[in-house]
């Protein structure tokens, strides 16, 4: 009989597992699970960019780190002010180099398909949200700023260099059409945006497709010191007269 009793214990403690299988398994479980959720959230809720250029200073310092709300424009509207995620309309971009494949190279591409990594950063770009549709952009009036369908907003986001009062270098008149986005940097006299694209005549007279849209940022969440709301000053864009 005792010899039968160790024989049953063994069998039991064969079919429970040893801890350590235990908690292997269910690590594995959370880490599948966790990925699963990742990838959810990144592929329709909210994923996260790094800031690679100066265009958006001061709001956004280069490698700063941004999370993007991609219900919009899908389920939110786009607004006046919106800072906004798009994919390049049309040579914004220098042409991307191959990407090496290796070893590091695949763990990034896998790490950034399910959310957890900004290695498909440099096919994007950020800027704010200017002229909507059927709107009227006029750079510049006397005082130097922009006006949309005749009304002047003055702009406190931007940043222009010392000795300079227009909100932009360039003066341009410009109405958006169906579809489309007018859109412009905050440091506007470093930035490769709507008004220097329609200027040098690039494809689609620098204008972005609201298609193109991956999503508006809503908070900076890295370095802790820049950590922010990003808003899009509803008093700037006032409706009056639009």
């Amino acid at each position: 009989m005792p010899a039968d009793n160790a024989t049953r214990r063994a069998r039991l403690r064969t079919r429970a597992g040893s801890p350590a299988l235990k908690f292997v398994r269910d690590l594995v479980v959370i880490v599948i699970i966790a990925v699963l959720i990742s990838a959810l959230l990144k592929t329709f809720v909210v994923r996260s960019f790094y800031i690679p250029s100066s265009s958006m200073e001061n709001t956004l310092l280069i490698n700063d780190r941004i999370i993007v709300n991609e219900l919009v424009p899908n389920l939110i509207p786009i607004e006046h002010g919106d800072v906004v995620v798009f994919t390049d309309p049309g040579n914004w971009l220098p042409p991307q180099q191959p990407v090496p494949l290796n070893l590091l190279s695949a763990i990034d591409a896998a790490l950034t398909a399910v959310g957890l990594s900004t290695g498909d950063n440099n096919d994007h770009l950020i800027k704010r949200v200017i002229g909507l549709p059927g709107e009227t952009v006029v750079c510049c009036t006397s005082t130097g700023h922009l006006t949309i369908n005749d009304v002047p907003i003055d702009e406190p986001y931007i940043q222009v260099p010392d000795g300079q009062s227009q909100a932009t270098k360039s003066p341009f008149t410009v109405t958006v059409p169906d579809g489309k986005l007018w859109v412009m940097g905050d440091n506007r006299y470093n930035s490769a945006d709507s008004a220097f694209h329609y200027l040098n005549g690039s494809p689609g007279g620098g204008f972005v497709p609201i298609s193109s849209v991956v999503g508006r940022a809503v908070v900076v969440s890295w370095p802790n010191k820049h950590w922010g709301w990003l808003g899009n000053y509803p008093e700037t864009f006032t409706p009056t007269g639009r």
